[in-house]
């Protein structure tokens, strides 16, 4: 049997990566291309879903296309699942969409490709060129970008007896003292190639496709072109807004509007901005008995965050709100029962 008849999928956000996945593996011959995309819903001007871009791709290699439109109020009945499903806390956003769009997608296809990967090799990312301007030292410049919450306020939010050093601190440290990087944002990509690309996003893609038997491949984690773009200077990496090797061969291949789009996050507003429904749900988990007897966080800190959860996002525009809940919430869900 040829290669180009076997049915390939694709989860489809309508970014670049993605994308260029779709119109390669046309260009390598394959004709059975199935894409995958989800949308949530939008909140204040924050949207959630990039159709306008997917659809753009689909129309372009014609290729058989299934979209997922989510509302909140089925988000949240599901949490619980693909919070049971987590090996670990995973607080990103994106996680909850894996597990919704994998349960659609295993209905049709059982391997899938993914564009993980791409935004830390090949410098996607909006904070590498703010991080490369930025003054003071290379742990400052790192963590004012990177540090969910300073050790200060580590110590503010979790009760006395879970006070110590400042682990974050010793880890960058040792992360930032090895040998084999030259400049400081070098570093900055070593250290997300070989620590959060592993640990957060694949690792979140992994947990959420393989809840539903569906396996999903990372082309741009290839071992060769890894090291490859690890070998090109950071300066043309980040050029024009970063990816620039890559929106180069796009260049043709896909439209210009989904090249020179501003780069989306696979959004879930309700996890971000969290209001009504959300909110309750997750003062409800932070305020439960289980929580306070659980005794890991510290109550004034916790009361005064459920009050006001916009004046309480990380560096990168998480919520600190839903990144307690969660934690308490796997606890609940796979520790205590």
């Amino acid at each position: 049997m040829d290669a180009s008849d076997v049915p390939i999928g694709v989860l489809l956000s309508g970014g670049l990566d993605s994308s260029l996945i779709v119109a390669l593996l046309k260009e390598a011959g394959h004709k059975d291309i199935r894409t995958f995309s989800i949308g949530f819903e939008d909140i204040d001007d924050e949207t959630g879903s990039e159709f306008e871009y997917s659809d753009q791709i689909v129309s372009r290699f014609k290729t058989q296309h299934k979209k997922y439109k989510v509302s909140n109020q089925e988000v949240l009945p599901r949490l619980s699942e693909a919070v049971m499903n987590m090996a670990e806390p995973m607080v990103g956003q994106d996680a909850v969409a894996f597990y919704l769009l994998s349960e659609q997608v295993s209905k049709h296809t059982k391997v899938v490709l993914s564009g993980q990967g791409a935004d830390e090799a090949f410098a996607g990312y909006f904070w590498y060129p703010r991080m490369a301007k930025e003054n003071g030292s290379e742990i400052e410049r790192f963590s004012k970008h990177y540090v969910d919450r300073p050790h200060e306020e580590y110590l503010k939010t979790v009760a006395s007896q879970y006070h110590g050093e400042n682990h974050t601190l010793s880890w960058l440290n040792k992360e930032f003292s090895k040998p084999g990087a030259d400049s400081f944002i070098d570093k900055v990509f070593r250290t997300d190639m070989t620590r959060l690309i592993v640990d957060d996003p694949v690792k979140r893609v992994d947990n959420m496709t393989m809840a539903w038997g569906l396996e999903a491949r990372v082309p741009f984690m290839d071992t060769e072109l890894v090291e490859w773009a690890l070998s090109i200077p950071p300066d043309l990496k980040m050029k024009e807004e970063g990816k620039y090797p890559l929106k180069n061969i796009s260049r043709g291949l896909l439209p210009d509007s989904v090249i020179d789009r501003k780069k989306g996050y696979f959004p879930m507003p309700a996890l971000k901005y969290i209001q009504g429904e959300f909110l309750e749900f997750m003062s409800d988990i932070l305020l439960s008995g289980a929580c306070n007897n659980r005794g890991v966080f510290d109550k004034q800190n916790i009361n005064k965050i459920i009050d006001s959860p916009r004046d309480y996002m990380t560096a990168l525009n998480g919520s600190r709100l839903w990144h307690l809940a969660l934690l308490e919430y796997w606890f609940q869900i796979n520790v205590d029962k």
